[in-house]
């Protein structure tokens, strides 16, 4: 099996973690989507990363799929609920993490543009996105619906994006009055699979 992706991605980020805790062995690819030269665009389309190639020779793109994937695996632990309503109820809160994953993206590659050409409307409304996504979870941790003992999908992509805003300094001060929060993805950050997929330092 070879993962497709980089190593500064929140969403490759998130489906090494997975195939780590599900001990699946993989080939790592490091691929840069940005260049003309990637390779990316032959195993998706859309030339996005993440992009699993199984061992017989399936190509499957976007992190919720190749989640849904691996878990269809049948591999421990499992990540998704079998019951369909607490799977749904889960796998939006791994929507609502990939979206604030989605916003910081934006936000980034919007601060690489020249300072004349960059536009504080787009920043302020992805730090809002950023923002608002931030504070449900805070509530959902806080709920216990995401809990680090019970560690699943919605978990992992909530700790990737987190780890995605601090990685790149994006929305500084977003652990201020979200407690619950912060414990949650501390307690994530302290497993082996995250401190494996840690990005490199800038």
């Amino acid at each position: 099996m070879k993962l497709i992706g980089n190593y500064t991605s929140p969403y490759v980020r998130k489906i090494s973690v997975i195939l780590l805790e599900k001990g699946i062995t993989f080939e790592f690819v490091n691929d840069n989507p940005w260049v003309s030269e990637s390779i990316t665009p032959h195993y998706n389309p859309l030339g996005k990363v993440p992009a699993l190639i199984t061992d017989d020779g399936q190509y499957w793109f976007d992190s919720p799929v190749i989640a849904e994937y691996l878990e269809l695996l049948d591999l421990a632990p499992a990540f998704i609920p079998r019951d369909p309503q607490a799977a749904l109820q889960m796998r939006q809160m791994e929507a609502l993490a990939d979206g604030i994953m989605d916003a910081a993206l934006v936000s980034v590659r919007e601060r690489q543009r020249p300072i004349e050409q960059q536009s504080e409307v787009e920043l302020l409304r992805q730090r809002e996105k950023i923002s608002r996504g931030l504070t449900l979870l805070e509530q959902y941790a806080a709920d216990k619906k995401l809990d680090a003992e019970n560690i699943c999908v919605a978990t992992i992509a909530v700790a990737c994006a987190v780890g995605y805003l601090n990685f790149r300094r994006v929305s500084p001060g977003w652990c201020v009055d979200r407690p619950h929060l912060v414990k949650l993805v501390e307690k994530l950050f302290e497993r082996e699979s995250f401190a494996r997929t840690e990005p490199p330092a800038a």
